[in-house]
């Protein structure tokens, strides 16, 4: 038995293999993690662990103004919270992910337990996030999203920098896509929540 661990790297990920250990559990995951909090980790459905590079200085930059837009609206509307990229969830497939940037209603997060909100909480957000990097490759984050939607989140956005594109994500629809929009609109899911692209771009 194996755990295979992908380094993501600028072009491809890097698969490295640990013998003896087999796929991580959630709990294997988290104590993982915790021995390596300075890498940004992510787990697979299958248990296959993803090492990720730290994003890029004007990617860190976009990530921040994404976060900041987001705050914003999450504490006009006040009907839930918001989530930065250091955040993981569990997904009911079992995938640990950590979007860009993420928001849930209060009541779902309320009525998680103490213990499931302080590890990798065992919840989909309402509402993701991806930035893509330069490291990442469309066709993966693309099937990063439809994992997302698959298994309960109601709005996501892919934002492809390098071709000025968002791919908007929605449950039982094809993805719609926007070319070089001057800003996105998370209206009905997130009502009044718009984001300027210029900032992002």
């Amino acid at each position: 038995m194996t755990t295979t661990l992908l380094i993501q790297t600028e072009t491809t990920p890097l698969a490295i293999a640990l013998p003896m250990i087999g796929s991580m559990t959630r709990d294997q995951f988290y104590s993982f993690c915790q021995a390596n909090r300075d890498l940004r980790i992510e787990r697979t459905a299958t248990g296959e662990v993803v090492i990720m590079p730290p994003a890029f200085s004007d990617t860190g930059n976009r990530n921040f103004n994404l976060a900041a837009y987001l705050w914003v609206w999450t504490e006009q509307d006040g009907t839930g919270l918001g989530f930065d990229s250091s955040a993981g969830f569990t997904l009911p497939n079992g995938a640990t992910r950590s979007p860009d940037a993420a928001w849930m209603r209060l009541e779902r997060w309320n009525a998680l337990t103490q213990e499931e909100q302080a590890s990798f909480a065992p919840i989909s957000p309402d509402f993701v996030i991806e930035l893509r990097s330069a490291s990442d490759s469309l066709s993966s984050l693309q099937a990063k999203m439809e994992e997302y939607i698959s298994n309960g989140v109601l709005l996501g956005w892919l934002i492809d920098r390098q071709n000025r594109t968002v791919y908007i994500y929605r449950p039982n629809q094809d993805p719609q896509v926007l070319l070089n929009p001057e800003q996105v609109s998370g209206d009905p899911e997130l009502p009044g929540f718009s984001l300027p692209m210029a900032k992002i771009w």
